[in-house]
């Protein structure tokens, strides 16, 4: 079977199906051609991984870690799902018994069936994925943690691994009739060729600071991030943040962490294009860190860390090229002096060297 990668956003509206498996280069992700085949192993709760032969070589995916390892390095994986307004998928919640993978609800070995279901769980997880859920089977009590995706016997505490997977080809069709709650900041373009607006599509950062999704540090930016709502504004889509898998919620506003269930508040936002002249669009600024190494500031380049970029200093600096602005990075509060080409950390007083290029 070839596995071959096709770079074509429109494959997966083509094949009919409801899913798309894709694999990240380096500079574009590319459909994995015959996903059908990697869908069908992971809708097994059993199944770790699967091995497919590119090309190029050997890979390996791993579908709990969401990872790619084999011949080909530093290659990255998404599953991404392409489902109407009205339609979500039927998700499966498993417990890893003695001998197998059992699903809520159903019979394991001891031939004792748990007091929830897999839809319950789900419902519980969709409200909260960093949470957990309590239930008893017989005389004992157990609690479902989202985020370790372990299960725990409250009074022998034993714990046993716990997986989430989609039932294949199980999409049911939802209630679209109060889709006017849905919390969306702003509304698709009525005229998607009108130039005059665009949207930026940001993430609530560990600071309490709205940080737009920018390439490269993730694997999507507000322009792809804004193509695919408009495709679907009720679909769920992937991404990648260096070794870490998210999932983007358009209808729920937020995403999660794949690995860890962290949740966030994401938004979309009109933002008027102003005209500016070559020179401030162009302009990086740059610090140099311990290393010796320049850096560009980068918004949310290490998930929030920082709160402005190149753009957002250029812009202040064409309004006073010999003030200060203040940023922050992390839980740290900085100064950048204009005059004296420096920005300065206004906890430890570190001064390191900027330029303007």
């Amino acid at each position: 079977m070839k596995y071959d990668l096709k770079y074509d956003v429109s494959c997966a509206l083509a094949s009919g199906n409801h899913f798309e498996w894709q694999l990240f280069n380096g500079q574009q992700w590319g459909s994995i051609l015959n996903d059908f085949v990697i869908e069908a192993h992971y809708c097994q709760p059993g199944a770790n991984g699967i091995t497919i032969n590119l090309s190029m070589g050997p890979v390996y995916i791993d579908f709990d870690e969401m990872t790619v390892d084999g011949a080909v390095v530093n290659l990255g994986v998404r599953r991404n799902t392409l489902l109407s307004p009205n339609q979500k998928e039927v998700m499966g919640w498993y417990y890893k018994d003695n001998h197998r993978w059992c699903e809520y609800g159903s019979h394991g070995s001891g031939r004792r069936s748990s007091s929830v279901r897999s839809d319950f769980i789900e419902q519980q997880y969709n409200r909260n994925p960093r949470g957990s859920v309590q239930f008893t089977v017989g005389s004992m009590t157990y609690k479902v943690d989202f985020t370790a995706m372990t299960q725990t016997n409250l009074s022998t505490y034993m714990l046993r691994k716990v997986r989430r997977r989609p039932k294949f080809n199980e999409v049911v069709t939802t209630n679209s009739s109060n889709q006017n709650s849905l919390p969306l900041l702003a509304s698709p373009s009525a005229n998607p060729s009108n130039s005059s607006s665009h949207y930026i599509w940001e993430f609530m950062g560990d600071e309490g600071i709205w940080t737009e999704y920018q390439k490269p540090g993730c694997s999507l930016d507000s322009a792809e991030i804004e193509r695919l709502y408009q495709l679907n504004p009720q679909s769920q889509v992937s991404f990648t943040v260096r070794r870490f898998s998210y999932t983007l919620d358009f209808s729920g506003m937020y995403q999660v962490n794949n690995k860890y269930g962290t949740r966030r508040a994401i938004r979309r936002t009109a933002s008027e294009i102003q005209p500016t002249n070559s020179t401030s669009s162009q302009a990086r600024w740059q610090f140099k860190d311990m290393d010796g190494q320049w850096n560009d500031y980068i918004k949310g380049g290490s998930w929030g860390c920082c709160s402005v970029s190149s753009q957002d200093i250029e812009a202040q600096y064409q309004q006073d090229s010999s003030g200060i602005m203040s940023f922050r990075a992390g839980r740290f509060s900085y100064e950048l002096d204009f005059s004296d080409m420096t920005q300065t950390n206004l906890s430890t007083n570190t001064t390191r060297s900027v330029r303007r290029l």
